[in-house]
């Protein structure tokens, strides 16, 4: 009977299950498998991220420090100026084309933290490669380089006056001993000998004294500036004009700026001194006699006329023995090339600055009398 089973024959097979495509591979991981690879995926990219952050940190840290505290300490001084209205940005940019940081954006991220200070204008000494701690109490302290302003018409005596008041007493006497004497410390090629004084033969100009300024190195530099200046009106060590040589022409150049002043008056002045001269007449310039009394300006009485000195030029012939200030490059031209003029008198007649020359002597007391009614 069908289904019976019968001696010798074999029980049907059970049925087994074929592979399709939905049914799971037993080579695959299970999910909880892959989660927990995902997990651990995860998991190391977290802490390579946070290994990277963290070597990124630490490389910016010592980034920062070795800006902030420069390996090898401070380098050379050097010297900077902050100009009025100058912005922290700008006195940034400053340092670094200096050399007193090594990066803006360092300095920038210290300012943030530790405070930006306030900076007055001036002339500041910084050494290069400086910490930003000093850095910033140099700023915050204020200027701390003296400068000396020179202008023309100014005598080394003034000049005295305003080292001594930021150089102190010593500096000064020393500046002025050299000035006087400047044997074997100061040469200028316009010195008739190595004794001759150095009065008339500096520059003017803004002088910067960073430490370690000398008198003697402040006059080798002013001497050599004044060099080409006169050069540049035509004026040589070896020129000669109107009888006089090149030393002789500076102080008439000094005389000139001093009565001159304005340099519309100055050809006109250098004439009436070549007249006085040519005609042996004295000089009588009052700017001479305030010289030698270390006055600069005011009235000359006729008590001072008659101070015994070698700048009196209303008692003694000629031009004074040495230059009585700073001359101008305009003072020095008008000594090289005077107007054309027979005038032997001049008087300040208005308030603008104004001279009136004059051939004759009754001339000139008419223009005093000008002069008075203008309240002069």
């Amino acid at each position: 009977m069908a289904g019976d089973l019968t001696p010798g024959s074999q029980e049907p097979a059970a049925p087994t299950a074929s592979l399709t495509e939905d049914a799971p591979d037993p080579r695959a991981p299970t999910s909880r498998h892959q989660a927990r690879r995902a997990r651990s995926l995860r998991r190391r990219r977290v802490l390579a991220g946070a290994v990277a952050l963290g070597l990124l940190v630490l490389g910016f840290v010592a980034w920062f420090l070795f800006e902030a505290f420069p390996i090898g300490g401070s380098g050379r001084p050097v010297v900077f100026q902050v100009v009025p209205g100058e912005s922290m940005s700008d006195v940034t940019s400053t340092l670094a084309a200096k050399g007193v940081i090594g990066s803006t954006l360092a300095f920038r991220i210290d300012l943030a933290v530790m405070g930006t200070p306030s900076v007055a204008a001036g002339w500041y000494q910084l050494d290069q490669s400086s910490s930003f701690s000093t850095v910033r109490g140099v700023l915050a302290s204020g200027p701390n380089v003296a400068v000396l302003p020179v202008i023309t018409g100014e005598t080394t005596h003034e000049m005295a006056l305003s080292l001594a008041s930021s150089e102190g007493t010593q500096f000064a006497t020393s500046f002025l001993s050299i000035v006087r004497d400047p044997s074997g410390v100061v040469h200028s090629p316009y010195q008739p000998t190595a004794t001759t004084p150095l009065e008339g033969l500096l520059a003017p100009g803004l002088y910067v004294l960073p430490s370690g300024t000398t008198p003697a190195s402040l006059l080798t530099e002013m001497a050599a500036k004044f060099v080409p200046r006169a050069i540049g009106q035509g004026l040589y060590p070896s020129t000669r004009a109107h009888g006089l040589d090149a030393y002789q022409l500076i102080t008439v150049a000094s005389i000139i700026e001093k009565e001159g002043y304005l340099a519309r008056n100055m050809p006109p002045v250098a004439t009436v001194i070549y007249n006085r001269l040519a005609r042996g007449m004295p000089l009588q310039m009052d700017a001479t006699v305030e010289y030698a009394i270390n006055q600069d300006g005011g009235t000359v009485t006729h008590a001072t006329e008659q101070i015994q000195s070698p700048y009196n030029t209303y008692l003694n012939l000629g031009i004074t023995p040495t230059p009585i200030c700073v001359p101008s490059t305009e003072a020095i031209d008008a000594a090289l090339h005077p107007a054309s003029g027979q005038w032997l008198y001049f008087t300040l007649i208005d308030h603008a600055g104004t001279l009136a020359f004059a051939d004759t002597f009754a001339e000139q007391l008419a223009n005093e009398q000008l002069a008075a009614e203008r309240g002069l």
